[in-house]
């Protein structure tokens, strides 16, 4: 009996989705149940909390000061899990539709079981199309959680080394050439550096940036490009400058122009607004030579890990990539990194102040914490 391209793929994204919850088994066989014995699901409590920037934060499309971001906290017989939707205006998102998403899930929760994680979460996306920061919200809380109950990180959870974590990079922001090279400087602890580009003024940020520093560079254009000869001439150029890869370079609509430049590129091309979940990879696989996974726009840890083994399967190298948030999102996904090839979680590193703690940064290697669940600590 054949099968359609659809049918398959719905298929292979359960069977992945069943693999990884297998992969997830002995780690629930060796960890303990702490006092998880009590009927019900969760009880779930929201917060908002602005987050301030050290600089103005520019990209191709806007510029900001500061995040206000809503936050979540679930429990369950004492323990807590905590979750951050960081979430991006480019995706139709908003303060005020992320908390109407966390209201919509607050009856699933407070009824759901939460160790079957895997259909709650599914019950949770179900709630609405879009609105993916706060679905990641809740199942970033949600693994919090079962990481506490079994007390053991989640990264033990998962059946990874956390010393093949990565280098990150550190992001320079679109600002004035005087403040593109105070940036790079104070950037001085980190080896890698992501440029921002994609206006008009490429050629004097990057002349900036090699004033002060001869450190591999990675670029990301966040489709400011519009023209695929423009792009390519871009690419090149920037290749012949040190840059060892470069991120979305043109419109996420534009596969068939970017799977010509792509042809052409000598350095990798690397998928971001053109992905958010594993339903997006298999018509990229031709244009990118890889993907940029986003927990926050993925919605959540399940669907990033789900979205790491198709990628795979597909031969994509993986970037994990982030919003500006603090350390309780980035050490969420930084859990995910030794799977990955090129981290890029440093948005906690932009703010003046982080509320949490959780993933270090020492010479540019990412440090998991080993506490329990995501191992973050601060107040919610």
């Amino acid at each position: 009996m054949s099968m359609s391209r659809k049918e398959f793929m719905k298929t292979a994204g359960k069977g992945l989705m069943a693999a990884g919850a297998a992969a997830a088994a002995p780690a629930l066989a060796r960890g303990k149940k702490k006092n998880t014995q009590s009927n019900g699901g969760f009880k779930m409590e929201i917060k908002t909390r602005r987050l301030e920037l050290r600089h103005a934060w520019t990209i191709a499309r806007n510029t900001s000061t500061y995040k206000e971001y809503a936050f979540v906290k679930l429990e369950k017989d004492g323990i807590y899990g905590l979750g951050e939707a960081a979430h991006n205006v480019r995706y139709g998102e908003s303060l005020e539709s992320i908390i109407a998403t966390l209201e919509k899930a607050r009856p699933i929760l407070e009824h759901g079981d939460p160790w079957q994680f895997v259909d709650l979460n599914a019950a949770v996306q179900a709630v609405c199309e879009g609105q993916t920061a706060a679905k990641a919200a809740i199942d970033i809380a949600m693994m919090d959680w079962i990481g506490k109950s079994l007390e053991i990180p989640l990264y033990q959870f998962w059946g990874l080394d956390p010393k093949k974590a990565p280098r990150t990079t550190f992001s320079i922001g679109i600002d004035t050439m005087e403040m593109v090279k105070q940036k790079v400087e104070e950037a001085a602890p980190y080896p890698l550096l992501k440029i921002k580009m994609g206006k008009e003024n490429d050629e004097e940020i990057l002349e900036a940036v090699r004033s002060v520093t001869n450190k591999t560079l990675r670029v990301d254009a966040n489709e400011g490009w519009k023209d695929k000869e423009l792009a390519l001439r871009k690419v090149e150029w920037l290749a012949a400058n040190g840059v060892d890869l470069v991120e979305q370079p043109m419109p996420s609509q534009m596969l068939e122009e970017t799977a010509w430049v792509k042809e052409r590129a000598s350095i990798p091309i690397i998928a971001d607004e053109s992905v958010k979940t594993s339903a997006d990879i298999p018509k990229l696989a031709e244009a990118f030579d890889g993907i940029n996974i986003k927990v926050d726009k993925a919605g959540g840890l399940q669907e990033s890990l789900r979205m790491i083994w198709m990628a795979r399967s597909l031969g994509l190298k993986i970037m994990l990539g982030c919003m500006v948030s603090s350390s309780l999102s980035i050490t969420a996904a930084a859990h995910l990194s030794p799977l990955t090839d090129f981290p890029d979680l440093d948005g906690n590193l932009l703010l003046a102040q982080d509320p949490f703690t959780g993933v270090r940064v020492k010479d540019g290697w990412l440090i998991l914490p080993d506490g329990p669940g995501l191992g973050v600590k601060g107040s919610f």
